[in-house]
Order: structure tokens, then sequence, then C-alpha cells
């Protein structure tokens, strides 16, 4: 479990980079709030899977008929990431597009999160002979589930965010560089 996690740990980084210099840096995607709402929303319900797994994974084995949840939520988060690349393409055309350099980085992420899967879903199948329930995981080095925990409760918050900027709550729409709402026909 141990290489699983440190695995997706570096999807967390991965991660952590796309948000902030491309989703909040280059694109203010939560200052477009709205306008963006579909790929907002998208990255938000892909937050709290990701959120879930950061939270739980360092903590407890999916056993069972748990281990069969989780492998749906983890199939959902591979379908909302096919949706995405869909749905940003068509949502930010009149805010720049999507940079070659953020398709090649999603393409890192991806082959990184086979990676991890290739690590995970051996746990999976052997949880699953187990009965349901969450079992205690093994000992981890402690830096690994303070940094699950950080990712875990960052990524959720983003996901927070991104929700309630997609409804156009004013207050998460602001622009965390502190730079001034962009003008003109792209900014509506």
């Amino acid at each position: 479990m141990e290489i699983a996690l440190t695995i997706m740990i570096a999807q967390g980084v991965l991660g952590a980079f796309d948000t902030i210099y491309y989703h909040e840096y280059v694109y203010l995607l939560p200052v477009y709030g709205p306008k963006v709402g579909g790929e907002l929303r998208l990255h938000a319900l892909r937050d709290f899977v990701y959120g879930l797994l950061f939270l739980t994974l360092p903590f407890v084995k999916w056993q069972g008929a748990l281990a069969i949840i989780l492998g749906l939520l983890i199939l959902l988060e591979i379908c909302i990431t096919i949706w995405d690349f869909n749905i940003e393409v068509i949502e930010r055309a009149d805010i720049g597009g999507v940079a070659n350099e953020e398709r090649g980085l999603h393409l890192i992420m991806a082959v990184v999160y086979g990676f991890f899967l290739a690590h995970l879903i051996p746990n999976m199948w052997s949880w699953y002979s187990l009965p349901t329930g969450f079992g205690k995981q093994e000992a981890l080095p402690i830096w690994m589930t303070i940094v699950c925990v950080l990712f875990g409760t960052g990524v959720v918050l983003s996901g927070v965010r991104d929700l309630g900027a997609s409804k156009g709550i004013a207050r998460l729409q602001v622009d965390i560089f502190g730079r001034e709402k962009p003008n003109g026909p792209s900014a509506t």
C-alpha cells in the first residue's frame, strides 16, 4: 500500500500544480464562475473523490463490498476526467482555450494515475475477500499520512470553492492572486 500511496502523493503534487497554476493563475477559472460552471462542477466532484481517497486510504482498508464501492468511485473519477477533457475545450473557448502544456500535464497525470491503480487494485482485490467494513490500514510512515491529510483537506476545500464559484457565489470567485476580474466579453 505504501507504493500506491507514494504514487497518489505524486499525483497530488501534479494536481495541485495544475489547479494553482493553470486553473487559478493562468485561466482564473473560479473568477469566471458560472461561465465555466460545467468544468468547475466536474472539478468539484472529482476533488471530492480525491479527498475521500487521500483521507481514507492511509488509515483504512475498504473491505468486502466496500472494495466494490471504492472501485465504483474510482470509475466515477475516470469518467469525470474524460468528460472534463471534453468540456474544458468548449467552456474555455472565450478565455483562451486549453494550453498545450496543460494538456501535456493532463497526459502525465493520466499515466501516473494508471501506475497508482496498478498498485491499488491488488490491495482492493485482497480487501474484497475480507468481511465488509473498514479495516485498519497497515502502519505507514508518518510523513505519508500527514501529506495525505493535507492533500485531502486541500483538495476538498478546492472542490468546495469550485462548486460555489460555479453557482456564482461571489466570495468564492475572488482571484487568489489578488488581481482584478478581467474585463471584456470573456469576463461575463
